[in-house]
């Protein structure tokens, strides 16, 4: 059952970092924004001017890494060396938060997409192996999000049955997609307040939000380039009611405004912590009661 325990620790709202912000942060960084995140894969090979700018960031900033070429699900073999390069990139910047998708995106070879993996029995193992060995050559807690898909192919069980299960088989933590459950309930057709209360409390981490886009009624195409819209921001106002306030990040991949307009959007991730936080303290019974 959800927990209703909240953290004052966990309201904190984060961004993720493009290599065109840089310039503008290392001058000013707002402090609305508390943490930032970033794909090691984009980051691991900077030198030069970059290389310096990032150092400086990762020096002054609370970071976290988002993965995007771990391939967690792929029938081929764990690229080892590729995992190493990470824990030495998280070392050299002492950033302990790491995670990546709960899909593959290699075989024979990379594909640079994110494929659904089979919601079967057999995934689940094979699945929650590779992260323990993941988590082996990291040292670190291995944190999975749940994805936007647009087909399940094999499918033996839910989403939310599989999702639930990998994370029981492999004993680890939950990058909770608010956006990325209101995609999947309408290209899917199921409840998305029921998915996101189905959700394990106490194995969540931290929470992504972002905006989409509207191909039809009944297709949305998870970009991360637009504004968030107003039924995903009542989803993430749910997830805190439910699953307590977590740290929670902005994702905005293209089509990216102004620090200022992001700012708004940010503010409003602080709105919502600061209200859940307000809801819950006025709920306790006083001292001496």
């Amino acid at each position: 059952m959800p927990s209703n325990k909240i953290k004052r620790s966990s309201s904190m709202v984060g961004l993720g970092l493009r290599r065109e912000m840089l310039t503008e942060f290392c001058t000013h960084s707002p402090k609305e924004i508390e943490f930032f995140e970033v794909a090691p894969e984009n980051w691991m090979t900077l030198g030069g001017k970059y290389g310096r700018q990032f150092r400086h960031l990762t020096e002054q900033h609370p970071f976290f890494c988002h993965g995007l070429s771990l391939s967690i699900g792929s029938p081929a073999a764990l690229d080892v060396d590729f995992v190493k390069r990470v824990k030495a990139f998280l070392d050299s910047h002492k950033i302990d938060i790491y995670s990546e998708h709960l899909s593959y995106c290699s075989g024979t070879g990379h594909m640079y997409d994110l494929m659904p993996i089979p919601f079967t029995e057999e995934a689940v193992k094979h699945v929650s192996q590779r992260i323990k060995q993941v988590e082996d050559i990291l040292e670190r807690p291995f944190i999975l999000e749940n994805v936007s898909f647009y087909a399940a192919p094999g499918a033996q069980m839910s989403e939310q049955a599989f999702v639930n299960a990998v994370l029981s088989e492999a004993d680890c933590k939950l990058l909770l997609d608010v956006n990325n459950i209101y995609v999947n309930a309408i290209n899917h057709h199921y409840d998305a307040s029921e998915f996101l209360a189905a959700m394990p409390t106490d194995r969540i981490a931290y929470l992504h939000i972002a905006g989409h886009y509207q191909e039809d009624v009944d297709l949305m195409i998870d970009t991360h380039g637009a504004d968030i819209i107003d039924p995903v921001w009542a989803l993430l106002q749910d997830c805190y009611r439910l699953h307590g306030v977590h740290p929670t990040l902005l994702e905005r991949d293209f089509n990216i405004p102004k620090t200022p307009v992001l700012l708004q959007e940010i503010n409003k991730i602080h709105e919502y912590q600061t209200q859940a936080l307000a809801q819950f303290n006025s709920a306790q019974p006083r001292s001496g009661q």
